[in-house]
């Protein structure tokens, strides 16, 4: 059984969004891209932005660090094997993010906000928050990947302070808390998938975004595919200089389905290797997530924090984390 055809990017589902001058303080030009994201946000909840701030330099030192880490073989990877803090290296198949699906066929690295272990939430056996395992043999991970969990933040406060003044809401009002942000980076490998591998087998199936807000360097490969609203799927090829950025369930639960967190996946058919960088941008542990209504709404879900919902979601999609 073969893979559905995807249809190639529309423009108007998956917009690309200038924001070279979201920094200059010219409040036409401020508004036009708060109306674009914000359009984007409330249907495709996908659009790419280029001018973004993260450079050039940095993105390629962590490609080709990616590469380095992902050739090297298993054993030395599992040296910095995922602990029970989501920090390390993944393998395949110990991610599923979809209940019927088979499992991913992709590893990661993963790393958060760079503590020590003496940080008092560690201490304290607070979840998914803990230090960052760096390997022994690639000593140069630590300051590149922790730039680059730096940078993609502070783009994803800018655009948080984006949506919040198009919702006309006080433009900190998504970033009051993120002195200890629970984002979550990966470096992500997608081998080339066999063809007799089967229409259910995906470098990731199906799925939602767990987090707020998802910030997505593709390399030249490509194979993600967006869900639109009549179910089909759309490839969103990469595009040189540009992020891809979408919605993901916690802002969507904290904007009440205002905003769209919208299915997507990633088959990777091309016969070579594939490479990404993820950022799963989310405030401190304890935010309050209590849905924004509008005059005449009635919140859609209960009060809860990101942390405990980012555990709840965890609990499902990963394997290592249900072990006895």
């Amino acid at each position: 059984m073969a893979y559905a055809k995807a249809k190639d990017v529309d423009v108007s589902l998956i917009p690309v969004i200038d924001l070279a001058d979201i920094g200059g303080g010219d409040s036409a030009v401020l508004k036009r891209i708060a109306d674009d994201i914000v359009h984007a946000a409330e249907n495709s909840g996908f659009f790419y932005v280029k001018n973004h701030g993260i450079s050039d330099d940095l993105i390629t030192q962590v490609y080709e660090l990616a590469g380095e880490f992902f050739r090297r073989p298993v054993d030395e990877k599992n040296q910095v094997k995922v602990n029970q803090n989501h920090r390390g290296f993944l393998s395949t198949g110990g991610a599923k993010m979809s209940d019927d699906a088979k499992p991913d066929l992709k590893e990661s690295f993963i790393w958060g906000l760079d503590v020590d272990d003496q940080d008092p939430d560690y201490l304290a056996g607070r979840a998914l928050v803990g230090p960052n395992q760096w390997p022994e043999f690639l000593p140069e991970m630590q300051e590149t990947m922790v730039a680059y969990f730096d940078a993609a933040n502070n783009l994803a406060w800018n655009l948080f302070r984006v949506f919040a003044t198009a919702l006309d809401l006080p433009a900190n009002h998504f970033i009051k808390t993120i002195d200890k942000p629970m984002t979550r980076c990966s470096i992500i490998y997608y081998p080339p998938q066999e063809v007799d591998a089967g229409a259910d087998q995906f470098g990731v199936a199906p799925h939602t975004d767990f987090g707020a807000l998802t910030l997505l360097r593709q390399d030249e490969v490509g194979g993600l595919q967006v869900q639109d609203k009549n179910g089909d799927w759309v490839t969103a090829h990469p595009i040189e200089g540009t992020l891809v950025v979408n919605v993901a369930d916690l802002l969507a639960r904290w904007t009440n389905n205002r905003f769209a967190s919208t299915p997507h996946r990633v088959v990777n058919t091309s016969g070579r290797e594939r490479f990404s960088i993820v950022a799963a941008v989310d405030p401190n542990y304890d935010t309050d997530m209590t849905p924004i209504v509008r005059e005449g709404e009635e919140p859609l879900f209960d009060p809860t924090t990101c942390g405990e919902y980012l555990v709840w979601r965890f609990a499902q999609a990963f394997k290592y984390r249900n072990k006895s």
